[in-house]
């Protein structure tokens, strides 16, 4: 497949999206995110993150004409046999806020010792000619017992990188966007389009 020039990001989350541009800006060379297209939100009714990538990024390419990435995140957490996983999200429900599912999470792993996770993207890269490429990223850790840092989104504040000690909030934005799960898929995807 060849390097697309640009792309749109596959997704109406503000951190995310900034997220994903901060990465691909810092690829050499870089890829361009291309802002300000609309589309029709896309369910993610897969039962894979892979599935779900895919389906987020050809409903976006084909309704900008665009390449588009989409990517689906799932936190996997051992002691709860890899939940939330697909529902990471909308772990505490479909309107759940980041607060909301960082509490259902810290509230199910209460009292146990067991706190090992991992961030797991998949990164879907759909093109106008309808090639397609979907790769991987992880990111190993645990589950912090409580809230640490300022930075970041979603479950960053609880999750503790291995080998770092540090939750993706303490590390900030600028050391997430180098060692994250996302990062690693998007640098991925970039090598494979090389």
């Amino acid at each position: 497949m060849k390097r697309p020039h640009g792309v749109v990001v596959a997704s109406k989350n503000p951190d995310k999206l900034a997220e994903v541009a901060a990465v691909l800006e810092a690829l050499d060379p870089p890829i361009t995110v291309i802002p300000g297209h609309e589309w029709e939100d896309v369910d993610e009714t897969e039962d894979t993150l892979a599935g779900n990538a895919l389906l987020k990024a050809r409903a976006v390419c084909a309704a900008t004409g665009h390449a588009a990435i989409g990517d689906d995140t799932g936190l996997e957490v051992d002691a709860l046999d890899g939940a939330p996983g697909v529902h990471t999200a909308r772990y505490a429900g479909d309107d759940a806020t980041y607060a909301q599912n960082v509490d259902k999470l810290l509230d199910e792993l209460e009292g146990n010792p067991n706190r090992s996770a991992r961030f797991r993207t998949a990164i879907a890269l759909v093109t106008p000619s309808s090639a397609e490429v979907v790769v991987e990223g992880v990111l190993e850790g645990s589950i912090a017992l409580e809230r640490r840092g300022s930075g970041g989104f979603g479950y960053d504040p609880v999750f503790e990188v291995a080998g770092d000690g540090r939750t993706l909030s303490e590390i900030g934005p600028d050391g997430k966007n180098k060692i994250s799960h996302r990062a690693v898929a998007l640098r991925i995807l970039a090598n494979h389009l090389s």
